[in-house]
């Protein structure tokens, strides 16, 4: 699987752990994030993750930042976009069976790192489960359509 990841400055240390996990996992990581402890803007960050998801250019993504909100709730900004915030690996894999979220974020001052890798890993194994869940998540597209032409 094409996976992004993507990262502010309060997660440098945890996007390099996660991301080498992932590659162990057997995952592509395509890297949309900062590399140095540098103040950057989240919101750029999430926009750029979010794009990739909704282009197809990545499969999925992870976004970390200091709590995972921010940068959560600008890739959510993005056509298509349907990301979680995860702080356990209960809620990895219901936004994926249930919400099928093509997205998760946690943050790097909120959880672990062991955390963050279950949470991970969680949510790459689980699958979207259809269903009455498909109608929900229909329903939440075409909110987003009905908004995007205001």
């Amino acid at each position: 699987m094409k996976i992004g990841i993507g990262n502010d400055h309060a997660a440098v240390e945890m996007k390099m752990q996660i991301k080498e996990f992932m590659e162990g996992l057997g995952h592509e990581v395509v890297n949309y994030g900062v590399d140095t402890p540098e103040s950057c803007d989240y919101p750029e960050i999430g926009e750029r993750v979010g794009n990739a998801v909704a282009s197809g250019e990545v499969d999925c993504a992870v976004l970390i930042c200091g709590t995972g909100v921010g940068i959560s709730i600008a890739a959510n900004k993005v056509n298509g976009v349907r990301a979680a915030v995860c702080s356990d690996t209960t809620t990895a894999h219901l936004v994926k069976e249930h919400n099928n979220a093509n997205i998760i974020a946690f943050g790097a001052r909120i959880v672990g790192v062991e955390t963050a890798k279950d949470i991970v890993k969680t949510y790459l194994e689980a699958e979207f489960m259809g269903g009455r869940h498909e109608r929900r998540v229909a329903m939440i597209s075409d909110i987003e359509k009905k908004n995007s032409s205001k």
